[in-house]
Parts: structure tokens; sequence; C-alpha cells
């Protein structure tokens, strides 16, 4: 199955209204931005990180912002967490680094939220290259069971 169907697949099973848009490559975060009309902080990354014990947990944060490794330690009560490979996040999830989104990942690892993301429509990765969703973030943190706390900081 593609990575769009499995994306859709997975926000329809929850019941979670998503919007997919076919998009022009981008080079950049604020190329891909401009591209669909948008600011870089309406573009929420979805973040491979990997527990010391070998599983992993998917951190939602704006663009514009970046992980804040205290902070996400801190939630998490752990002193060690990391980013993997490009190859090691695509076995965790089955998306390629650039088009990776919880949504219909090959094993629903835990999320967490950036807090700044609440009550706004953003854009996220959709499975594939060349196709972005959007979708109201309140929606897609209840619908993932998301834990929503400040883990970023500005970049």
């Amino acid at each position: 199955m593609r990575g769009t169907e499995r994306f859709l697949a997975d926000a329809a099973a929850r019941g979670l209204d998503v919007q997919l848009v076919e998009r022009a490559a981008a080079s950049s975060l604020e190329e891909a931005a401009r591209i669909m009309g948008i600011t870089p902080a309406d573009i929420v990354k979805s973040l491979v990180v990997k527990h010391r014990d070998g599983s992993f947990l998917f951190a939602l944060v704006p663009g514009d912002r970046q992980i804040s490794w205290p902070k996400l330690r801190a939630l998490l009560g752990v002193n060690k967490l990391s980013m993997p490979s490009a190859d090691i996040a695509f076995e965790a999830t089955g998306y390629e680094r650039g088009t990776i989104t919880p949504l219909g990942s090959s094993k629903p690892w835990p999320v967490y939220a950036d807090a700044s993301i609440a009550g706004r429509r953003i854009s996220m990765g959709a499975g594939e290259h060349g196709f972005s969703a959007f979708v109201k973030a309140d929606s897609l943190t209840e619908a993932l069971g998301a834990i929503v706390a400040d883990i970023s900081d500005p970049i």
C-alpha cells in the first residue's frame, strides 16, 4: 500500500478529517511553506525519536521550532534520547524522512505534540514525497491520543 493510502486509511479509521494536497517538490521548509501559501510555523514536522531502550516516539514540532531535548527528556523521565538515522526511522515507521507521519505508521508509537500547535490548522507529511495534508491540530492530537506539552524551543 502506498504511503498516502496508509495515511488516509488511518485518518479515516480514526474519524479524522484531513485534506491531502499534491505539491511541487521543495528544497527547504520555507520553500514548502511558500508553495502551500502558509508560514513555516504551520508546517508540523513529525520527528522520530529513539529511546535508550530501543523503542521510538513521534515528536510533532512546528517548522519554526526545534525539539528541546531537556524538556522532552524531563517529560519522559529519561536521561537519553536520540534522533535515529534515516534507515532506522524508516524501519520504525515505514516512511522515508520528509514524509513521516504518525498516521499510518507501521507501528503505533506514542505521540508527543508541542503545545504551540494547539488551536491551529496545520500541514504535515502525508506518507509520500510530493504530498502534504492539512488537519486541525486539536483533532489530530485527540485522534492520536497525543501528549500535548511544551517540548520545543525557537530555532
